[in-house]
């Protein structure tokens, strides 16, 4: 029993940054943004994160310079694609191949090193229950912000008269722009917002999931997150259990290794991936499943006046 808590544990700690950088995006997606960027976003994100927290000791300052990286970053796609038109899936695109390359320019003085110490955390009184206790209740606050986040998000969506706005931009944003909303500063909001939580995903990576840092940390987790708003119908509360999903395949890899099955290495490294595809390749053959729930306006450009 004690070896399965410890893997719900370890499957909600690797899916926490899922959940952050899957939520970013979800705030993207709805206000009609396509964003391929957010492996770019993490790996700086990721770099600024560790810079801080190895010169200065500080978590909280960690989170908020991986916070401001990924939304200076995210500000910078949304100025290119709200503002000057170019192509959502080119910007993504170049956006994530820039994150890769200037994060391991950046990061060359800190290959290798590791931060000091981690402090455990844990809930009172709760982290000395049986089972749920080293389950549930000894994580980093930041899985637990996650899930915090997840129900402000739900209910900034689908409670509040900002949420209303934003997802009827994402669906016609002619019509909002009709009814005098500015457009392209809520999607501009909603890019930077969403590059902020990818920001806070890659600086977990960084200072408490590895904590270390080597070029490429973020190992395809921003494609996978990407891939979870689609698996999610763009649902928040369906990003956070995705990410737990996606988490508990990476953490499966670890425990078959631990075992006398005998499989290669690298087939089980490709686990997560493997299961982003499957997911994938089911949810395609419903088209119009798809169709009814995506935003209208996704990936589709917006000229005011025209």
């Amino acid at each position: 029993m004690n070896e399965i808590a410890l893997l719900i544990a370890a499957t909600i700690a690797s899916g926490t940054p899922l959940a952050l950088a899957g939520l970013g995006l979800l705030l993207n997606e709805k206000a009609g943004i396509l964003n391929l960027g957010a492996e770019g976003m993490m790996l700086v994100a990721a770099i600024a994160g560790f810079a801080i927290a190895f010169t200065t000791g500080s978590d909280a300052l960690a989170f908020g310079a991986g916070a401001v990286a990924g939304a200076l970053m995210a500000l910078v796609f949304g100025w290119l694609v709200i503002w000057l038109n170019t192509n959502q899936y080119a910007s993504g695109l170049a956006l994530s191949l820039f994150g890769g390359g200037f994060s391991a320019f950046v990061g060359v003085a800190y290959v290798g090193k590791k931060l000091s110490e981690r402090t455990a955390y844990e809930v009172p009184l709760l982290a000395d229950l049986p089972f749920v206790g080293p389950a549930l209740f000894r994580q980093h606050p930041m899985a637990y912000i996650a899930i915090a986040l997840t129900l402000a998000v739900a209910w900034f969506l689908y409670r509040s008269r900002a949420g209303l706005v934003l997802r009827a931009v994402g669906e016609s944003p002619e019509s909002a722009h009709a009814l005098g909303y500015r457009v392209r500063l809520l999607r501009l909001a909603a890019v930077v917002a969403g590059g902020a939580l990818c920001g806070l995903a890659g600086a977990y990576l960084s200072v408490v999931y590895a904590p270390l840092w080597v070029e490429g940390l973020v190992a395809g987790r921003g494609w996978i997150a990407l891939a979870l708003t689609t698996f999610a119908t763009w649902r928040p509360a369906r990003v956070l259990l995705g990410a737990y999903l996606f988490g508990g395949v990476t953490m499966l890899q670890f425990a078959l290794q631990t075992t006398d099955i005998e499989i290669a290495s690298q087939l089980l490294a490709m686990l997560p991936y493997l299961a982003t595809i499957v997911v994938l390749a089911l949810i395609s053959r419903n088209p119009t499943w798809i169709r009814i729930n995506m935003p209208a306006s996704l990936g589709k450009p917006f000229h005011p006046g025209s």
